[in-house]
């Protein structure tokens, strides 16, 4: 399927500007999920075998998610686990509802299988986002037994000095509707929003979530995404505020701000672009960072990989330097709606070859030689 899609299909949607086509696809989607255009015998296409994790109290069909960003305002919820995935990451959404950044605002360097994005967290709002997913529910057209996760970022107009009371609004509108949360501190496309990785401010907004999460009713896991900016360091403080903040994990990791130099006058022109960078220039670094990650905790805090996924073997190095599960967004961009398939279908051949009868038993192998 991959290879139909990059042949056939990614020529002409590639022919259109990106948020573009990002736009229709997902109001495609959306209409398709709401009228159940999508027959039952489409699934062999796109759904893998399973190829479970248990993890946060929550059962995965298999490991590879819907990376945030994607489906910003859920618009297309019932259709991702019809494509495979084994859970959905929605948003990020902010508790008021904003435009985001000017266009264009979002770019392909294709010879690199990369984006570039400074979308500025686009979307209707905390509120917003609550009143769609009570729809899907009410629908009977939400996904069983598939985990949604919630990505929350901070509203451009709330200073940084209130930041922990914007994070504590979206996420007491939206506790009982998903499955868990991931705090994003680390977008590159908000004023000054990673200066929210500072270990105090972090401390703050988490204790300021924590405070409703314990206030009855069921706990949600949440969890922190990072930069792969940040040093070696600064990682370690994150780490720190795991236990005293009762962190369920860490997603790592966002896009990066960094740049190739190609020494292509074309694509150092797209590279020039402000904006978060994600796809194969990604690949190396944010491994990195998980296996740094599952050093420092030792192995005991679960990390969802995501960065420069595009085949199994990325999938692999991801899971054995420490990631319990990954994410792909690029490379949905790039490889089509198949490459889910293909990525579990992989994960399983070298789970046969390597003797590991679970995914979990793979994790971390690489990071501990």
């Amino acid at each position: 399927m991959p290879a139909l899609y990059r042949t056939f299909v990614r020529p002409f949607l590639f022919r259109r500007d990106s948020e573009e086509i990002h736009n229709f696809t997902l109001g495609a989607l959306g209409f398709a999920s709401r009228r159940d255009l999508f027959p039952d015998s489409f699934a062999p296409l796109f759904e893998p075998l399973e190829l479970a994790v248990e993890l946060f109290g929550l059962r995965f069909a298999n490991p590879v998610g819907l990376a945030a960003g994607m489906d910003k305002q859920a618009a297309a919820l019932p259709m991702w686990p019809r494509f495979g995935f084994g859970f959905s990451e929605l948003g990020g959404v902010t508790l008021h509802a904003q435009p985001g950044n000017p266009a264009p605002r979002m770019f392909r360097i294709v010879p690199d299988e990369a984006l570039i994005n400074r979308m500025g967290f686009n979307n209707g709002g905390a509120e917003a986002m609550a009143e769609r997913l009570a729809g899907w529910r009410a629908s009977g057209l939400w996904p069983q037994g598939h985990p949604v996760g919630i990505n929350l970022g901070k509203s451009k107009i709330t200073p940084l000095e209130t930041a922990a009371e914007d994070y504590a609004g979206s996420f007491r509108l939206l506790r009982s509707l998903a499955d868990f949360f991931v705090v994003n501190v680390s977008s590159p496309n908000t004023p000054n929003l990673r200066q929210l990785q500072d270990k105090a401010a972090l401390d703050e907004i988490l204790a300021a979530i924590q405070s409703i999460n314990s206030s009855g009713g069921p706990a949600r896991p949440i969890l922190v995404k990072v930069a792969p900016d940040l040093t070696f360091e600064a990682l370690d403080e994150i780490v720190g505020l795991i236990g005293s903040r009762n962190l369920a994990g860490i997603v790592a990791t966002n896009t990066t701000i960094a740049r190739p130099n190609t020494g292509d006058p074309r694509r150092d022109r797209l590279y020039a672009e402000t904006g978060g960078l994600s796809g194969k220039p990604l690949t190396h670094r944010s491994t990195e960072v998980i296996r740094h990650l599952h050093r420092q905790t030792g192995g005991k805090v679960p990390i969802i990989g995501v960065g420069g996924i595009f085949t199994a073997r990325d999938a692999w190095e991801k899971i054995t330097a420490g990631a319990s599960l990954v994410q792909i967004y690029t490379g949905l961009v790039y490889e089509g709606p198949g490459i889910v398939r293909a990525v579990v279908d992989g994960l399983r051949e070298r789970m046969a070859q390597e003797g590991f009868p679970k995914i979990t038993d793979a994790v971390g192998t690489a990071a501990a030689r």
